[in-house]
């Protein structure tokens, strides 16, 4: 497996951890091996996600940057929005969704890196989006003060729900019975057949990062050196923990035989690996730790061996290049507000980036961009700063 985190200074660091061999009576020994770091963007990156080949980073500098994992290279950049990228979110190893602060959400193909649908989700800012476990809806938060709902099967809104605050967190359960959303240091709980607040779980500061343990379990992380475990259903704290010494960024959690672990980011530089009591009213053990000496933003666990069950959406939602005629009807009205359209790339083939389909004139939205035309166009865009001053 491999711990990646995106840092303020521009940074994704990479560390392969290995279990050593259990000697009988001995507590196994888990050690992060500094693997790759590596400095693509042009500002502080803000979303990681990964799949089973995969590693994603979203940035300030607009743009969306892919690793092959099992290639160990930089495949390009993905150069559709006009604004910094606020959330990331993959589904199976075909489907990466990404939201920005230029109020688009798009549905990317994660083999050939087209850009499928873009939609004008929300008319401020996307701030965060959760998929539903089976593919067929999405959620999304933005700063217009609303929680939306996305048919993904149709590429199209499905049910918009005025809040009264701006939340900056939406997710589902592992089963997507029920949804939470965040509001500053409140949590309000949702269940899916009602689509009303069930109760609020009421954190001491405010949350930075939330992340399912179960159905019922949510482990909460605020601008705080503690994360705590809620139960969903009672509303109650379970326990709590000290994790850093200074704020919690970011946590992720899965499972592997015999370990349910959660990863644990802070602006105190180090990333923590925690193994899982099956009583959730215990606090957990600390795995291993490792100090990347930088702010930490955003965390992602790339997990090799593990095959991906979920390949793609739903059958039906197979989507196909957006074009003017495929715009959902929702959005027609948006349209001019920054829908853009995406061409069809030739090739999924870094070298050879030609693109033919909806448009001819290529825009900010074409696809994937090579590592050495996006650092040609970087310097190019240097020249011309230094020219103007």
């Amino acid at each position: 497996m491999e711990l990646v985190a995106g840092s303020y200074e521009q940074v994704l660091f990479g560390f392969a951890v290995h279990p050593e061999p259990k000697a009988s009576g001995d507590r196994q020994k888990w050690t992060p091996v500094a693997d790759f770091t590596h400095h693509a963007h042009t500002a502080s990156l803000s979303a990681v996600a990964t799949n089973s080949r995969f590693v994603v980073t979203g940035s300030k500098d607009e743009t969306i940057h892919i690793y092959d994992m099992k290639k160990k290279i930089d495949h390009g950049a993905l150069v559709h929005h006009n604004g910094s990228i606020t959330c990331l979110k993959f589904h199976g190893n075909r489907h990466l969704i990404s939201g920005a602060e230029d109020g688009l959400i798009c549905v990317w193909d994660a083999k050939k890196w087209e850009c499928l649908k873009s939609i004008k989700a929300h008319k401020g800012h996307v701030t965060f989006l959760s998929i539903h476990p089976s593919g067929k809806l999405a959620l999304s938060v933005g700063t217009d003060k609303t929680l939306r709902t996305w048919n993904l099967v149709e590429g199209r809104s499905a049910f918009i729900k005025n809040i009264k605050q701006n939340a900056h967190i939406v997710e589902w359960s592992p089963r997507g019975e029920k949804y939470i959303v965040v509001i500053l240091n409140k949590i309000d709980v949702y269940h899916l057949d009602t689509a009303s607040v069930s109760g609020t779980i009421t954190n001491e500061k405010r949350v930075s990062s939330v992340t399912f343990l179960s159905e019922s379990v949510l482990a909460v992380a605020g601008d705080e050196e503690v994360v705590r475990f809620f139960d969903t259903d009672s509303l109650m704290c379970l326990c709590e923990f000290k994790a850093h010494e200074n704020r919690v960024k970011d946590m992720f959690s899965f499972e592997i035989p015999e370990h349910h672990i959660i990863v644990t980011a802070s602006n105190d530089g180090f990333i923590k690996m925690w193994k899982l009591k099956q009583d959730k009213d215990v606090p957990p053990s600390l795995l291993c730790e490792v100090n990347t000496n930088a702010r930490l933003t955003c965390l992602g666990v790339w997990l090799d061996s593990v095959t991906d069950t979920k390949e793609s959406l739903p059958p039906t939602a197979e989507l196909s290049p957006v074009s003017k005629q495929e715009q959902p009807k929702s959005n027609k009205k948006e349209s001019s507000n920054g829908v853009q359209e995406a061409g069809r790339q030739s090739k999924p083939n870094m070298k050879k980036c030609g693109l033919a389909g909806v448009s001819k004139k290529r825009t900010k939205g074409s696809g994937l961009v090579s590592p050495k035309k996006r650092k040609i166009g970087e310097v190019l865009e240097r020249k011309k700063r230094k020219k103007k001053i």
